[in-house]
């Protein structure tokens, strides 16, 4: 798959524009490398865009600030726990051993606003997750952005991937996109070749939105099932990365998000009031039964797997205490993805839950928090948590919907791409991001992805400067 007729060349040419692409660019074109930026849709950013810019640090100012004790090997453990011990133990390590740089190339380099306060998030055995000011992922790329632009870093909008092109050695030296492509429609745009003098880095992202992909995967994701990715969460890159040897990894492991609501498409506004508010400071139960069914701070996969069960009907509850830690409760309310209530049992007559069952339920949660300890599903007990006593109270209906592959392909702690033959580097060619695999193993923990991206972003365009050049 060579080719003569390049259209145009740089030393170092990413694909994807979201948090681990933009990452690479600026750390590359900090090395003194020409970069430049693809990205398939109209506008840069992706998933990262819309995600809930949720960023977990080990070791981080706030921890030390809130007296805190953490630490990049707890933050590992916690990571091997959620992925049942299938992580590449080595690449977790990385990402738990560089949270905090991250954070601070984030603040210093780019500007990053964070919010004052940390949040527990499901899994992490710490408070340890920060929160963008805008309340979502735009708070990082936005300055990404800005930061491309100060270095003059191209983004070449509406231009898709079509294949990589190897030369001797099976190195990668460049790419073939459709330039002015309309998503979805493959054959737009005119073809065009760009040459990679030093390297490739592939950040196109996870398949989430792609049916076809996910359902060879798993055959129960299939149109039914919601996403909270964005369109053009689809496998090109994946695939482009396979055909030229690079090895898969655990694709079948798709994580879905336990807290995205019913009534709305999407990520949509009650994710963030679920993620924040309802399970950290409230109750999750069924309302078929009025009864918890599980630990509301476990890992995804297992809220997820109990959800499921039995046709439940979830439904999470918080009262006015709880509730202010939710910075989408404003539009949550607007958009009716939540409700508020006056009283326990308006809440359970509006969600048709046993009121007499929810009534003992909430009852017996706050004896648990007065005694300190959950003995039913032994959730963890924030400090500032409060009993369910403190009206309005606020229900949010839930369901499961397909977020993050933890699979792709595969890398080293280089965010060199290995190819499937020998296991070696496949010269030319780094990742970074959700299109890579390893990291996470069964589940993900929340708020693990923007460190993630970021730390083998930065990894991967200070190495992919490094690469030998083939010229």
């Amino acid at each position: 798959m060579r080719t003569k007729k390049w259209t145009e060349e740089y030393d170092v040419v990413i694909i994807g524009s979201g948090f681990a692409g933009l990452a690479a660019a600026i750390e590359a074109k900090e090395k003194g490398a020409d970069v430049v930026v693809i990205e398939k849709m109209r506008t840069p950013g992706g998933n990262s865009a819309i995600s809930g810019g949720l960023f977990a640090v080990a070791g981080s100012p706030l921890q030390t600030r809130d007296g805190i004790v953490d630490s990049p090997d707890l933050m590992h453990q916690d990571m091997l726990n959620a992925g049942m011990n299938l992580n590449h133990p080595e690449l977790a390590q990385v990402v738990a051993d560089q949270s905090l740089s991250a954070l601070h190339w984030s603040i210093e380099n780019l500007a990053v606003q964070y919010k004052e306060n940390l949040n527990h998030l499901g899994g992490h055995s710490v408070p340890r997750t920060y929160t963008t000011k805008s309340g979502s992922g735009s708070g990082i790329i936005q300055p990404m952005l800005s930061k491309c632009r100060q270095l003059e870093i191209p983004i070449k909008i509406k231009t898709r991937l079509n294949r990589m092109i190897s030369g001797a050695n099976d190195r990668i030296e460049g790419i073939e996109v459709q330039s002015d492509y309309h998503f979805p429609h493959e054959q737009s745009g005119i073809t065009q070749h760009i040459r990679a003098k030093k390297a490739v880095v592939l950040a196109t992202g996870g398949f989430g939105s792609d049916v076809k992909f996910r359902l060879i995967q798993d055959p129960r994701l299939n149109n039914n099932i919601d996403t909270t990715n964005h369109k053009g969460a689809t496998a090109e890159g994946l695939i482009a990365a396979l055909e030229v040897g690079a090895t898969p990894l655990q694709l079948c492991w798709i994580q879905l998000g336990p807290w995205a609501s019913l009534d709305e498409k999407g990520w949509g506004v009650g994710s963030l009031f679920t993620l924040l508010a309802g399970f950290p400071y409230g109750i999750m139960v069924d309302a078929k039964t009025g009864k918890r069914f599980v630990n509301e701070m476990s890992d995804r996969r297992l809220r997820t797997d109990a959800m499921l069960l039995k046709d439940r009907a979830p439904v999470a509850i918080v009262d006015s205490q709880g509730v202010k830690y939710a910075t989408t409760l404003d539009k949550c309310l607007k958009r009716g993805v939540v409700q508020a209530f006056d009283s326990i049992e308006e809440l359970a007559k509006s969600n048709m839950i046993p009121e007499a069952s929810l009534i003992e339920t909430v009852r017996n949660y706050n004896m648990y928090l007065g005694h300190g300890c959950d003995t039913e599903f032994e959730k963890s007990l924030p400090k500032d948590l409060k009993p369910l006593t403190t009206p309005p109270y606020y229900s949010i209906r839930l369901l499961p919907k397909v977020h993050y592959c933890m699979g792709g392909i595969r890398i080293n702690s280089k965010a060199q791409v290995l190819s499937v033959s020998e296991g070696l580097p496949i010269p030319g060619l780094y990742a970074a991001g959700e299109v890579t695999g390893g990291i996470h193993g069964a589940s993900r923990l929340g708020s693990n992805s923007i460190v993630e991206c970021i730390v083998f972003g930065r990894i991967a365009g200070v190495n992919a400067v490094a690469e030998n050049e083939n010229v």
